[in-house]
């Protein structure tokens, strides 16, 4: 993917997964969550486009060493990473570092709220 590339198809990827929604929230950041929690962020201002996550203790150590990835502003001590150019990953890596991510947020979601209430008859 070439360093001018966009994040093209995050989107897609990210609403593919089980129960996720979008919302744009923060002016232009369009942010994608399961049950009410945001597991990734598109800044949909900023040009190239930024993605932020959230990652496990030892890829956030890895990632935040490769040049154009940084700790996200705010977040950056709870193990969310910005990716600032999207050339330093491949599809295949956001895609997989996106579905870490859902992972992590999902599995705090109480089991109650994580599945759809039966209907009554």
């Amino acid at each position: 993917m070439p360093s001018t590339a966009r994040f093209d198809g995050v989107r897609e990827f990210c609403l593919s997964l089980p129960g996720a929604t979008e919302k744009l929230q923060w002016e232009d950041d369009l942010c994608f969550k399961v049950a009410g929690k945001i597991f990734a962020v598109l800044g949909l201002d900023s040009v190239p486009q930024r993605l932020c996550f959230k990652c496990a203790p030892e890829k956030f150590s890895e990632l935040v060493e490769v040049e154009g990835i940084v700790p996200a502003p705010y977040v950056g001590r709870y193990r969310w990473v910005l990716v600032e150019r999207p050339g330093v990953l491949s599809a295949r890596e956001i895609e997989n570092l996106v579905q870490e991510s859902y992972a992590l947020i999902s599995a705090k979601i109480p089991a109650k709220r994580r599945k759809p209430k039966a209907k009554c008859r």
